[in-house]
């Protein structure tokens, strides 16, 4: 919490013996609260969100997690116990409750497409996966905007060709998504998780030759989301945010239903909006290395008008309604589709 401070502070160009006025307090304890060696109270915590304009919810976990740790740092095996209680924690978490109804179904649908692909997985081959891999690449990029067609980046990827009247920066995103997609087997087949290093590398390798400066790194500007009511989170946020993003998916990965847990970290990273440009596909990767890891199959998302639409409008009610149900339906509805269809082909 202490960055969080003096970040915040020094963002809205207040001295700390400013800041330290407009809470009534003495300058000396502004210091302390900026250098960890001292918490503000409950009612300082208010005000300070307000001042610096920071998120309450925010600021209050960052506070928490502090208490907590000067708490207990004194008495040995402290963070054994710390990490057994959130292990416990874990355990206790209620099943993700939903007001849509048809979610239920669509997940008990997918279990059964599961069991079938399960017992065909022999019938597999590189051929069909490779196909499958290619439309994902096309569909993604369509979403943001990329002009090649699915033909036209095939050639790219698999010919290495240049296609006459398309940008380099769209030649460049077909064949990055193509080596993030290899990223993702290669991380899958050596027992790889989602962390912070795998997130940043495939980010890198998303905006590798394009924004080379800002590949693989956190932003520290702000920014907005064109066409979007949702605003990201100030720069000197994400860092904290991140963090979180990361500790949440530890503490649901075992207990969510795979489809769940793939849709959230997908708008939860989004939401947080870490880089510059790059993060709709890089959630993408994620959610789809999920559904990947837990015997699912890609989960395409078309990059038309109509589905793309359908695919913004979920994702900003989710960000502005706290209401996340259409968001996790149309993640459900699209590897249901996407399961058929593979089903369809192997059969």
């Amino acid at each position: 919490m202490k960055d969080v401070l003096q970040q915040a502070r020094k963002r809205k160009q207040l001295k700390s013996r400013e800041l330290a006025q407009l809470l009534g307090i003495d300058q000396s304890l502004v210091s302390k609260f900026e250098t960890g060696k001292r918490l503000p109270s409950e009612s300082q915590l208010m005000q300070l969100a307000q001042i610096l304009e920071i998120p309450f919810p925010d600021l209050v976990k960052q506070w928490l997690k502090q208490k907590i740790v000067s708490e207990l740092q004194t008495y040995p095996y402290a963070e054994e116990v710390l990490y057994m209680v959130a292990e416990e924690m874990a355990s206790y978490y209620p099943e993700r409750k939903f007001d849509d109804p048809t979610i239920e179904g669509l997940l008990g649908e997918i279990d059964e497409l599961k069991k079938q692909l399960d017992q065909i997985r022999t019938y597999e081959n590189f051929r069909i996966t490779e196909a499958l891999q290619l439309e994902y690449t096309f569909e993604s990029n369509r979403i943001e905007g990329n002009t090649l067609t699915l033909r036209e980046t095939d050639l790219v990827i698999n010919q290495g060709l240049t296609i006459a009247g398309k940008s380099m920066r769209e030649h460049l995103e077909a064949i990055n998504h193509h080596e993030a997609i290899l990223y993702i087997n290669d991380l899958l087949q050596n027992g790889g998780f989602i962390n912070e290093r795998s997130l940043l590398s495939l980010h890198n390798l998303i905006l590798r030759g394009i924004y080379p400066q800002d590949a693989g790194k956190y932003r520290n500007v702000q920014v907005m989301i064109q066409g979007s009511a949702h605003l990201p989170p100030q720069p000197f946020m994400v860092p904290e945010q991140m963090e979180d993003y990361f500790i949440w998916y530890s503490r649901n990965r075992s207990h969510l239903h795979p489809v769940v847990l793939a849709a959230e970290m997908h708008e939860r990273l989004v939401t947080i909006h870490p880089f510059i440009d790059g993060n709709g596909r890089t959630a993408r990767l994620i959610m789809n290395m999920i559904l990947l890891q837990n015997g699912l199959i890609i989960a395409n998302f078309k990059g038309d008008n109509q589905s793309r639409l359908a695919y913004y409008e979920a994702l900003e009610q989710a960000q502005i309604e706290q209401n996340k149900d259409a968001f996790i339906r149309l993640v459900a509805t699209v590897e249901k589709e996407s399961l058929e269809r593979y089903l369809s082909i192997l059969c």
